[in-house]
């Protein structure tokens, strides 16, 4: 069995693989941060806290819309979920980059400390080794009451 390490922080904990690099970034101005979590092959994930975002419908657009600014040709879905018991809402996102196609999944969930963004991505070289990885990290979301 895989070694897992454990990330809580703001009232927001989920567990990741320890092979699995872990970078933490802190927004001083909206209080928030970013976690981007990173595969040893091309997979990656995203967790960030918006305290400034309105709401997680607003953050959800923003996140399609700054990812079709990069990649203007991509086939983009609306979602909504179940992330942590809470309603998810987001996007499931495919494009082409350099002839290889990649999976990106964003879910937008209010939390105690603000809107969290969870963006998870894939590419088709690595996919079946990794997406459900991602799917794993993501069902590990818990978030405190309050």
């Amino acid at each position: 069995m895989q070694e897992v390490r454990h990330f809580d922080r703001d009232g927001i904990h989920f567990r990741y693989p320890a092979n699995w690099k872990l970078d933490l970034d802190e927004d001083a101005v909206s209080g928030g941060w970013t976690v981007t979590l990173t595969s040893p092959q091309t997979a990656f994930a995203l967790f960030a806290l918006r305290p400034d975002a309105h709401n997680i419908v607003e953050l959800a657009d923003q996140t399609l819309a700054a990812i079709r600014s990069e990649y203007e040709e991509l086939d983009a879905e609306d979602c909504v979920e179940t992330v942590a018991g809470q309603m998810a809402i987001g996007h499931d996102i495919d494009f082409v980059t350099i002839d290889t196609l990649s999976v990106c999944r964003t879910r937008c969930v209010d939390t105690p400390a603000g809107p969290l963004l969870i963006l998870r991505q894939v590419s088709e070289y690595d996919r079946q080794k990794n997406e459900p990885v991602l799917d794993a990290i993501v069902a590990s979301l818990t978030l405190d009451e309050d």
